[in-house]
């Protein structure tokens, strides 16, 4: 049966890179996973096994590392900027190119006088630990002409242990579970947002400050919605920062509910005033969603959710 190609991409996938910036004695970290994805005129070499038009993935490696030396690294999403391109600008045969970084944070250690403060950038420390918290994710793709530049979070665990109920859903012969009117709500948010920028450089967002504004927003809707349902909880986290940050018309989430059961304490004697639960790690419900601004197409697949 004749046989024809369909959509494809190469490159170098989770090369790590660490980059110390020293301003003096105190230095600044930057953690990050490149991958890099190229496609464009490859027919030969699937066809033939020609590799007249590819370049080697190894040499995606080797330019990961260069880049972080020449241009350094102002934001995730800068640098891929720069990676993205560099490989369309420079090599005929690739038209398009795709930067996925993760990227992890890191803090100062505290200093060992007692408080509990963390080391100011005027003083001299070299020293950190490793955050606990999300990690930063972006992906880059450019064609020659246009950009898209998608952001987000994944692993950022948050809580609320009131303000939430759940209560008056459909219930058949098969449903036990209890209506709720004063629950834990607890979830792992992994989420992306869709940049409109695309090609106008004098307009470009100042990332950094986009993403700290957009996790801003973020948590203080959570923490702010009292919430009948964990999909309510979601829009209205969506709709602040699409209302906050007009760079951003597009924003997509996958959020585990994480149950907290109550346990039962009576076999014991004992009263449990919604303050012993049984945290249960699956199976969990899973909620997504995007959220748009007003007038706007969705653009983010389903599966970026787990970039």
């Amino acid at each position: 049966m004749p046989t024809i190609l369909g959509q494809n991409q190469y490159g170098k996938a989770e090369n790590r890179v660490v980059k110390i910036t020293r301003d003096g004695d105190t230095h600044h970290i930057k953690d990050l996973n490149v991958s890099v994805a190229l496609s464009g005129d490859m027919d030969d070499v699937h066809y033939s096994g020609s590799n007249a038009n590819v370049l080697p993935t190894d040499t995606t490696k080797n330019t990961v590392y260069a880049f972080a030396k020449e241009h350094g690294i102002e934001s995730a999403e800068q640098f891929g900027i720069h990676l993205a391109r560099h490989f369309v600008s420079s090599q005929e045969p690739i038209h398009r190119a795709r930067i996925r970084i993760e990227e992890y944070s890191w803090e100062r250690i505290a200093t060992s006088d007692g408080n509990s403060r963390f080391i100011g950038a005027d003083e001299v420390k070299h020293s950190f630990v490793r955050k606990g918290q999300e990690t930063r994710v972006s992906q880059i793709t450019y064609d020659g002409e246009n950009w898209e530049v998608i952001s987000g979070l994944k692993d950022l665990t948050v809580m609320n242990s009131t303000n939430s109920e759940f209560w008056g859903y459909v219930k058949d012969k098969y449903t036990t579970l209890k209506e709720a009117y004063d629950r834990i709500l607890a979830t792992d948010v992994s989420a992306r947002w869709r940049y409109n920028w695309t090609s106008d450089e004098q307009r470009m967002p100042n990332w950094e400050k986009s993403y700290e504004q957009a996790r801003k927003h973020m948590l203080q809707a959570f923490a702010e919605t009292y919430s009948l349902s964990l999909q309510q909880t979601l829009y209205q986290m969506g709709s602040r920062i699409i209302n906050s940050r007009s760079e951003i018309d597009e924003i997509r989430f996958s959020l585990p509910n994480n149950h907290h059961f109550l346990v039962d304490l009576e076999p014991f004697g004992l009263k449990n005033d919604n303050e012993v639960y049984f945290a249960a790690d699956r199976p969990y419900g899973l909620i997504e969603a995007t959220v748009l601004r007003d007038g706007v197409e969705p653009q983010i697949p389903v599966d970026m959710t787990n970039l």
